[in-house]
């Protein structure tokens, strides 16, 4: 990829300032796929300044000189959809057929979400005090995203913010560069003019800091780890700059009995390992009615034991591999604890599975017959690791639901719609996925507690990225 090396800043590619290198791996066999440049803050400068020139008239422009803009990148995704679910593949793991109909789908998905809530949204409302209320771009966008959904994080945060009238500066992660420099390829065929849209690549401490910490940047969106999402609430505090977290999550996913058992289990399963665990709405506990209990332990074994790991590269219903061995040692390090905590390991385990030496590939696991108090039920494991808890009552279902730090997402299982609706309720998350239902594009997605602040998607993830101006003119 000729731009791997570069940033896109002002509108066009230029060479960065800083000589750090970093090496980019392909978590499938270990094989360097590049090298990128991590940014100093004299980069991190440069790229803010174009934003800040930019702001000014980009900030004025009409609904609809930025509907035809987002339309022409619609037209572009579209387009180059295979390509970038290649790139995805190659530098996350993700298997072919997951990286095509999922991860690279988000570009229009979101994309097409956007421009239905931006037509859609009335930018100045009359009250009925007589007083005009107005929106308004909230400014300069720091956008930090993840590895673990590279392009899905980069349309929630670039698109609302270019939808809004905001310019903005993407740090992505440095483990998946690849797919940011070619968004940002589309962003500059799509028409949008230099230094709305920019692009830099380098680390949290460095890039991400000087980023949050920046006296002319208005709002970091970030999505990451919650104590990385601390960090960048601390960084931007001195300047009040506004900060949107979407964070961690330990999502409980409760089980009745009175649920299809063979369809909900084998569903819960594959639900948890989607991206190979990497995903925060994972529902990574499987909360089950004591009464069915045995019973979804012995199709919960079976359907475990027959999930397959297989070459990312190609397509199929398999696994791929963790993205790094960071996260490769972190995931094999909460399976031991698992098993120290006394939880029955009922699939899976430490180690690789047979035939994958190189390349960070996890065996699926599943443990049963744990306590909410373990581990590996209260901690982020981000792997395809599940952990099964039995309770007696519905009450004690939602009190462990909610006996967590995180409040991202949660999954009911039952027959009864009406105790489902119930359920869900008094759950603290901010969604709820009943018998299998899944997430929607431009529907708002965040959560409570440490999974975060503000919302991603639609009308509401537009609003993130706007002020509100009230206008009072006399009776």
């Amino acid at each position: 990829m000729s731009n791997l090396d570069k940033y896109y800043i002002n509108g066009e590619w230029v060479v960065p300032l800083s000589k750090t290198k970093m090496n980019v791996i392909n978590p499938a066999n270990e094989d360097s796929i590049g090298e990128i440049i991590l940014a100093n803050e004299l980069d991190v400068n440069l790229a803010v300044a174009a934003a800040k020139s930019a702001f000014s008239s980009f900030s004025q422009t009409s609904k609809e000189e930025r509907l035809k803009l987002l339309k022409a990148l619609l037209e572009i995704s579209k387009k180059r959809l295979p390509e970038l679910a290649k790139v995805i593949s190659l530098e996350m793991g993700a298997p072919m057929t997951m990286s095509l109909e999922l991860q690279a789908d988000a570009a229009v998905g979101h994309l097409e979400g956007y421009i239905e809530a931006l037509i859609n949204q009335q930018e100045r409302e009359k009250l009925s005090n007589g007083d005009v209320q107005v929106r308004e771009p909230v400014g300069i966008c720091g956008l930090i995203t993840p590895w673990n959904w590279p392009v899905n994080q980069i349309a929630l945060k670039a698109l609302p913010a270019l939808a809004a009238g905001c310019t903005c500066i993407l740090k992505p992660s440095e483990f998946t560069p690849l797919s940011s420099v070619m968004y940002s390829e589309m962003i500059h065929d799509a028409g949008f003019p230099p230094g709305v849209f920019n692009m830099i690549q380098g680390d949290g401490p460095l890039a991400g800091a000087t980023l949050s910490k920046h006296p002319d940047i208005g709002m970091m969106s970030f999505t990451g780890s919650t104590r990385a999402g601390s960090s960048v609430s601390k960084d931007s505090a001195n300047s009040i700059k506004r900060v949107a977290l979407e964070l961690g999550g330990k999502s409980p996913n409760i089980v009745f009995a009175d649920c299809d058992l063979e369809e909900r289990i084998s569903g819960s399963i594959e639900e948890c390992y989607i991206n190979t665990g990497q995903s925060c709405d994972a529902p990574t506990r499987l909360l089950v009615e004591r009464s069915c209990y045995k019973e979804v332990l012995k199709i919960a074994k079976r359907v475990g034991e027959a999930v397959k790991v297989g070459d990312p590269a190609q397509e199929g219903n398999h696994l791929g591999p963790l993205v790094s061995d960071i996260q490769f040692g972190r995931v094999q390090a909460m399976i031991e604890k698992g098993i120290k905590e006394g939880a029955k390991l009922l699939v899976g385990g430490l180690g690789k599975p047979d035939g994958f030496d190189e390349g960070y590939w996890v065996r699926p696991t599943i443990f049963a017959d744990a306590n909410n108090k373990m581990a590996i039920a209260q901690e982020e494991i981000f792997g395809p690791v599940l952990t099964i808890i039995p309770f007696d009552s519905e009450e004690e279902a939602i009190e462990i639901a909610n006996d967590t730090p995180y409040g991202l997402a949660a999954y009911v299982q039952s027959g009864d719609l009406n105790r489902a609706e119930r359920v869900a309720q008094k759950l603290r998350v901010g969604m709820v996925h009943i018998n299998g239902g899944g997430f929607n594009y431009g529907s708002p997605f965040g959560g409570y507690k440490q999974s975060g602040n503000g919302r991603e998607g639609g009308i509401i993830g537009i609003e993130d990225f706007q002020e509100v101006k009230t206008l009072h003119y006399p009776e």
